[in-house]
């Protein structure tokens, strides 16, 4: 049981992740995203839990700039872009929330481009290779 001084939490999620359960089941797992989000809701009633997920860069930046001085904690998966986004590492850094990075596989066991994150030097900490579970790790890290 947790005791829980934070109650509202979003997890963003990037390009692409709106294809789990279809996309690469190997790496991302045969669920989808919406109902691993259910059960996540269903497991942290006393929780506020929200969801946003885009492709688009510049609609990311948007949410976060949105969210990132009124929620309690962001949970990010950035997807492709965390290798890729000065833009969204600039706005995790502009936020007063914290922010903890979220990766489904082990980037740093796959190619050499996903061993870099925009992210992770203003992340409050990063989470990967566990799969969806990474979101509920990191959702514990808050409480």
């Amino acid at each position: 049981m947790y005791f829980y001084l934070m109650k509202n939490f979003i997890i963003i999620n990037g390009p692409n992740l709106n294809l789990l359960g279809k996309r690469e089941p190997l790496i991302y797992g045969d669920q989808t995203f919406e109902d691993y989000f259910i059960g996540l809701e269903k497991k942290y009633p006393a929780l506020n839990l929200s969801y946003f997920q885009s492709n688009i860069e510049g609609e990311l930046i948007d949410k976060l700039q949105e969210v990132g001085f009124k929620v309690d904690g962001i949970i990010l998966n950035a997807a492709a872009y965390t290798h890729t986004s000065v833009g969204i590492g600039d706005a995790v850094k502009g936020i007063t929330v914290p922010v903890v990075e979220v990766h489904i596989s082990n980037t740093f066991s796959r190619e050499e481009f996903r061993h870099h994150s925009y992210i992770s030097p203003n992340a409050k900490g990063i989470v990967l290779g566990f799969g969806l579970k990474s979101y509920e790790l990191a959702l514990k890290s808050f409480l």
